[in-house]
């Protein structure tokens, strides 16, 4: 029961996370016709379970407990790749196809590259 306590406590904190941060960035970017929001929380939370499971793996951090409260709980709540898809779809079915493209490969691009990024940070440190 603890392993399901910290999983929810982690997903509430996360998702709770991923409601500011998206609008803070909404906030920051002004009125723009594109989801910076998801944008924004999916390179974040890209960049982050690529430095943190890095680490983890490199110099043995984090203990069981602790990779699910953050990397199942907190980062599953954070990341948000159901609303991308939905994004995306939306785009699309609007006829507005090029939005839709550019919202599939910035994500593609930027979370990956943030991924291999967090990696070579958590080997640097």
């Amino acid at each position: 029961m603890i392993k399901v306590l910290l999983v929810g406590t982690g997903g509430f904190l996360g998702s709770v996370s991923r409601y500011l941060m998206s609008g803070l960035a909404h906030r920051i970017a002004g009125q723009v016709n594109f989801p910076v929001g998801t944008l924004t929380v999916n390179v974040i939370g890209c960049l982050a379970i690529g430095l943190l499971s890095g680490l983890a793996e490199s110099r043995q951090l984090f203990s069981p407990e602790m990779r699910l409260l953050i990397f199942i709980g907190f980062l599953g709540g954070f990341t948000t790749f159901s609303t991308f898809g939905y994004e995306i779809v939306s785009f699309a079915r609007d006829g507005q196809l090029m939005a839709s493209l550019a919202n599939l490969m910035l994500h593609l691009v930027l979370g990956l590259g943030a991924v291999w990024t967090g990696l070579a940070l958590s080997r640097a440190i």
